[in-house]
């Protein structure tokens, strides 16, 4: 069970994105996501007619792996770990360390 998933509200531990706030767009791998407005790296793009595509440069979001961010609890405005809980029906869901309360996605 992935403890950040998709849609998820993340905020970056390190580098040089640190302290900033996003959504996880997508993950890319086992360990990696793509976080919106993180992480932005400049692209030289040549122009392609046959798709319409004009050449220039562009921001393109990259990879961040998910050690470096960790989940947003808005009930305290800080970034918090997330927990696996068993409930009675045999169901996992995730849940904030700090106050246990369930993560709704």
């Amino acid at each position: 069970m992935n403890k950040i998933r998709k849609g998820d509200q993340v905020i970056v531990l390190t580098g040089r994105d640190k302290g900033k706030r996003g959504t996880v767009a997508a993950r890319v791998d086992a360990d990696h996501l793509l976080v919106d407005g993180v992480n932005v790296a400049k692209k030289h793009v040549k122009p392609n007619p046959l798709k319409g595509t004009t050449g220039g440069i562009v921001d393109k979001t990259m990879p961040i792996h998910q050690s470096n961010v960790a989940i947003f609890n808005p009930a305290s405005g800080k970034a918090d770990r997330v927990g696996i809980k068993l409930l009675e029906d045999g169901k996992k869901v995730r849940v904030y360390k700090s106050s246990g309360e369930e993560i709704k996605a």
